[in-house]
């Protein structure tokens, strides 16, 4: 039996943390996930339009196999920064690939750009994602809200207010498996026609409000707005699990992670998004059959994980500048109308 976890969050795997920190004012914020040991490493890039940083280094060829910690931003190029701040916080408490007597944190990161969410960016030549970062690890722990909550606080999906979601699950043989995704697709969460969210179903207890199923879908001829600017968009998302994998299996279910975006947003990977997905591994579940069915069952497990954890950062946002809620606008969707209470 597959549940999610007790909090249906990434941090139902054990090991991991996420912080959070967000500039109401100026509409942007970022998010942390901190192993609480280095964590095997992988990821894969299928936007075409990415702002990231440490990508080449998780590629199964090159030596470095663990790494510190995921850094994600808004801000989009003034964002990257985030992450150096991530390295100072770490490096400080003795904690990185450890090489001839000096810590050195290892930090991958991607950024979303979420300009057009508005709010005050008069921070001139000092960006202050660096003080967001350092206050993202400071707050880092097992228990935090989605929505419009840390990189996810500017992030939209197309007219909609998206966020910061993330999902769980846990199986009977122990293995723990956990999505964070920050959504700021340019294609669209909801099936056109009714509203339901292209995640409905796999919906588990309630997650999404209690998705109806929907009606036959409204095929447009023209799913894709003439208004998307290049690198405009980005999904980004992080799977972490227990079970132990190395380098080049970390980075197959990264892969196969993707097709959980596929699941939830249409049209995906476009030539104006810069979606990536990484892969964290604890490394504290032996698997049965490390070498083909566990990192396939895993990889299936992630991808469905994902999709819930979009069609959450959805559900979980709140309106905010000229972007409604997707509770706002499509309460005959689910059960409850929305209502969070």
């Amino acid at each position: 039996m597959i549940r999610p976890g007790p909090r249906n969050l990434i941090t139902d795997v054990d090991g991991i943390s996420v912080g959070n920190a967000e500039d109401p004012r100026a509409r942007t914020g970022v998010t942390v996930v901190l192993p609480h040991d280095r964590a095997v490493a992988s990821g894969d890039v299928r936007g075409a339009a990415p702002g990231t940083r440490e990508t080449d280094l998780l590629d199964p060829t090159c030596r470095i196999d663990r790494i510190d910690g995921v850094c994600f931003s808004g801000g989009s190029v003034h964002g990257l920064a985030s992450a150096d701040a991530v390295v100072s916080w770490l490096h400080e408490r003795g904690r990185g690939f450890f090489i001839n007597g000096e810590h050195l944190p290892i930090i991958p990161g991607a950024i979303i750009y979420d300009l057009p969410m508005g709010g005050a960016k008069d921070w001139g030549h000092c960006p202050n994602y660096a003080d967001l970062a350092r206050a993202a690890c400071d707050s880092a722990g097992l228990d935090f809200p989605l929505g419009n909550i840390g990189a996810g606080m500017g992030a939209s999906a197309g007219p909609l207010k998206a966020g910061l979601g993330s999902a769980s699950a846990v199986c009977e043989d122990g293995l723990q498996v956990g999505a964070l995704v920050v959504s700021n697709p340019f294609g669209a969460a909801t099936m056109p026609g009714g509203g339901a969210l292209w995640a409905w179903a796999l919906e588990r207890n309630g997650e999404m409000g209690g998705q109806h199923a929907p009606g036959p879908v409204n095929h447009r001829e023209d799913m894709v707005s003439q208004d998307g600017q290049l690198g405009g968009n980005t999904t980004l998302a992080v799977i972490a699990t227990n079970g132990t994998l190395d380098k080049a299996q970390a980075k197959r279910i990264a892969m196969m992670a993707h097709d959980g975006m596929a699941r939830a947003i249409r049209p995906i990977h476009t030539p104006f998004d810069g979606d990536v997905v990484f892969t964290l591994s604890t490394t504290q579940l032996p698997l049965a059959d490390p070498d083909s069915r566990s990192v396939a069952r895993i990889g299936a497990i992630a991808a469905d994980c994902l999709t819930r954890a979009i069609g959450r950062s959805l559900f979980e946002a709140s309106a905010l500048g000229d972007f409604p809620s997707y509770r706002e606008s499509h309460a005959g969707a689910f059960a409850d109308g929305g209502n969070l209470g």
